[in-house]
């Protein structure tokens, strides 16, 4: 699970870094600014979690699962206040799916087997 989910994470950062790109100053320097720092700290938690020692991977995970409801929720922000075209938008909030899914599935996994 780890190696896909640190990809995904990573491909999220890139797409959201260009779409910086269209991003009005002012936003950037706002709310996306803290858009692309939520991204890093997810993917700092996922490597974090790969390397930790099996017991403490649930803990961490749950942290970058509370980071990623928060960067949705931010990005539905950005969204409702027209600031990314609705084409970004599908595309980014599809892989923040996809990524919580994965979180979530690792979760599920270390706490049944401890590991």
């Amino acid at each position: 699970a780890t190696i896909p989910l640190v990809h995904k994470v990573s491909e999220l950062y890139k797409d959201l870094y260009r779409l910086g790109n269209i991003v009005p100053k002012r936003d950037r320097f706002g709310i996306f600014m803290k858009i692309e720092v939520t991204v890093l700290d997810i993917l700092e938690g996922v490597l974090t979690a790969s390397f930790e020692e099996r017991n403490n991977k649930e803990g961490v995970l749950k942290k970058v699962r509370i980071k990623t409801e928060i960067l949705k929720r931010l990005i539905r922000i950005v969204y409702n206040l027209n600031i990314i075209p609705s084409k970004k938008y599908i595309g980014v909030e599809g892989q923040l799916q996809e990524i919580s899914m994965m979180i979530n599935g690792w979760i599920k996994y270390v706490s049944k087997k401890g590991g």
